[in-house]
């Protein structure tokens, strides 16, 4: 067994990658497990896109995230939902959705949020054309009887 010598500050990383793999797996780790943990499961990302996250996470807080790691961890859950098959998503200024928003709740219309407002008018745009389709059936069985 050879001996490396490391930082307080990496003791302190391991130990706490440690304590997330005991969670993780409900078994006993060792350190050897935790280094073993981040050269198999760590991705290496530009020093640029590092402090970017890190600026993003101190100038947001109120979002909730309060590690790199975390934000990542969800980044990456939501563009795979994003990449999926079950969700399309549409993008949407900013600026627009908003004054919708606004403009919703000034005129105190009958939706939780432009989101719902969305919602609504696909089903809405749906239920039509399922009439369409059925008055289109029903003038071809008509044309088919005609002839």
């Amino acid at each position: 067994m050879k001996t490396l010598r490391i930082s307080d500050d990496v003791h302190q990383k391991l130990t706490s990658l440690l304590g997330e793999l005991m969670a993780q797996t409900s078994k006993m780790q060792t350190y050897q497990d935790a280094i073993k943990a981040m050269l198999t499961q760590s991705v290496i990302l530009p020093p640029e896109l590092l402090a970017q996250v890190e600026n993003f996470i101190n100038e947001k807080k109120h979002l909730g995230y309060t590690t790199k790691e975390e934000f990542f961890r969800d980044a990456a859950r939501w563009r795979l939902r994003f990449l999926g098959d079950e969700y399309k998503y549409v993008e949407v200024r900013k600026d627009m959705y908003e004054k919708l928003e606004h403009a919703m709740k000034e005129m105190e219309l009958p939706f939780l949020g432009v989101s719902d407002f969305i919602d609504q008018q696909i089903k809405s745009a749906l239920e039509k054309y399922s009439e369409w389709q059925e008055q289109r059936i029903e003038h071809e069985k008509r044309s088919q009887k005609r002839r």
